[in-house]
């Protein structure tokens, strides 16, 4: 019997290894059939150097007075350049910049999201670099931010923060402590607005940036900063906002413009590392005294208080934390208060699906000050396609910048390793052939249970956060920011925007508003009928 036993186990285990051996062996063939018809495609495609577009001469010289692009805002520079090369050409770089391809073709956009890599690369901002690497480097050290990191630098800080950052559960966490922002931000929009016409005032977008510079301080810092009604005539904040501002202006110059910074430092340079100073200053103000309060506070934790990013930070690496913290104060207010005014703008304009959205938040908050919950902001569909058509309709910025590691095909054409690659998605949603009635705010698109027929046309075009491992690392944050925001907006107010939406937004690295924000409010009724 004993040796019956051992017989089938030794089968057993000579069948197990067979199996192992043949897995093996498929796999190999199939990445050996890969790698054949790569080959393949690349030796068929036509050469890198056949791509339209103009040449280095025709490029300067369309910038400077009487030359086609001379002072042309980015966008109509973009579908210009489109119009004249197609969906695939090569921009030359100059001042020491890469070449740059622009790409309009969604499966060439999947095709380098496929080749990017567990360490995706991109085009940080050098002007930020310099400041962390040399300007500050005493300050900074070897930690210098997602932003500005690339490879296994990059790797290691992002698989740090992604357990704390971009967990879906951790992000709920803070939902109380941005509830009670948000009710600061109510309660200023009541105060301010017209007692006649109920409009905010022209400075509106300051109070959105303070509404957005005080969320992300409660989720890194734990605190409230009071800069929405308390602290309103902080000298501080007001600099800070001021200098994030400028910096957006500078970085579209100095991080994406031929700029000669690198050659010879220019009064605009010596601005924006004056902008760095200015954010590390201020922001490193409120996190030493958060670390020191931390330190400080002996007090046993209630079971449901949350810790803020900062504390969980802190417990792995203090240097880490600190800039972590001060890149979620000073990179997050002015894109979500931009995304926001796009949301705003898009719902004010079309009554008729504010008012349905109106009717899906009433089934959860029957009254003005009933309150979101985990479980109740759950089945909020109509909401977050709202939330998506305006992002959709007045996007952040136009597209995702990538450097591809390996040698692909894109449309035909033999792209090499080491180029740089703009994937120009958010403009594509802007367009009926990807997009059927693009100019209209439609947010039944995205729902699966309406009709398809005005559906995306590509999954690989809607990236408002990225894509992959380089996504946007406060994606999560963002999101529940949104719909928060929105929702009690809706719940609270009627919301009107009587002025023309046209050339709403201008460029400055991230597209921010170009027209004064004299929103509407005028009061909802206190209990849905």
């Amino acid at each position: 019997m004993y040796r019956q036993v051992c017989v089938l186990k030794n089968n057993s285990s000579q069948l197990c290894q067979l199996q192992q051996l043949r897995s093996i062996s498929q796999t190999l063939e199939k990445v050996s059939d890969e790698n054949s018809a790569r080959k393949q495609e690349w030796e068929q495609a036509k050469p890198f150097k056949a791509i339209p577009g103009p040449t280095k001469y025709e490029f300067i010289r369309s910038f400077f007075p009487g030359g086609m692009f001379y002072k042309m805002p980015i966008y109509d520079f973009i579908y210009k350049t489109r119009e004249m090369y197609g969906d695939l050409y090569v921009l030359s770089g100059f001042f020491g910049g890469p070449n740059t391809l622009m790409a309009f073709n969604p499966d060439d956009f999947l095709t380098v999201l496929r080749a990017e890599g567990v360490w995706p690369h991109r085009r940080g901002l050098a002007t930020m670099k310099y400041y962390r690497t040399v300007h500050r480097k005493e300050e900074f050290g070897d930690v210098i931010g997602l932003i500005g990191s690339n490879e296994e630098d990059w790797g290691k800080l992002r698989s740090t923060v992604n357990p704390i950052l971009m967990q879906p559960k951790n992000a709920k966490l803070y939902l109380n402590n941005m509830l009670e922002v948000n009710d600061e931000f109510l309660q200023r929009i009541r105060e301010i607005r017209d007692p006649k016409t109920l409009e905010m005032p022209e400075s509106f977008e300051d109070e959105i940036n303070r509404l957005t510079f005080e969320s992300v301080a409660v989720i890194a810092l734990n605190r409230q900063l009071g800069l929405i009604r308390k602290n309103r005539n902080d000298e501080e904040a007001k600099l800070l906002f001021e200098s994030l501002r400028s910096f957006f202006e500078l970085s579209l110059v100095l991080d994406f413009g031929p700029s000669i910074w690198k050659y010879y430092k220019t009064k605009q340079f010596h601005q924006q590392m004056k902008n760095y100073d200015i954010q590390r200053e201020i922001s490193t103000k409120y996190i030493n005294e958060a670390i020191e309060r931390i330190e400080n506070d002996k007090t046993p934790r209630k079971d449901n208080e949350e810790k803020s990013v900062l504390e969980k930070l802190l417990k792995i690496d203090k240097k880490v934390a600190k800039v972590m913290a001060l890149d979620l104060m000073t990179a997050g207010v002015d894109t979500t208060s931009s995304t926001l005014a796009g949301i705003l703008l898009a719902i004010a304009k079309n009554p008729d699906k504010q008012e349905k959205l109106r009717q899906e938040i009433c089934t959860i908050l029957p009254q003005k000050d009933s309150r979101l919950t985990i479980d109740n902001m759950k089945n909020l569909p109509y909401l977050r396609a709202c939330i998506k058509e305006g992002m959709r309709i007045y996007p952040i910025g136009g597209g995702t910048i990538r450097t591809i590691k390996e040698d692909i095909v894109m449309s035909g054409y033999q792209i090499p390793k080491g180029q740089e690659i703009i994937l120009s998605h958010n403009i594509m949603l802007n367009t009926e052939q990807f997009c059927p009635k693009a100019k209209e705010f439609i947010p039944e698109r995205w729902l699966r249970s309406e009709d398809s027929k005005y559906a995306i046309m590509h999954p690989f075009l809607f990236m408002p956060f990225s894509h992959g491992p380089r996504s946007c690392v406060g994606k999560r944050i963002v999101e529940m920011e949104l719909e928060i925001t929105v929702a009690r907006l809706v719940r609270n107010f009627y919301i009107e925007f009587n002025y023309s939406t046209e050339n709403a937004f201008k460029n400055r690295l991230i597209n921010v508003p170009a027209i004064p924000l004299k929103f509407k409010f005028s009061e909802v009724e206190q209990k849905f009928k």
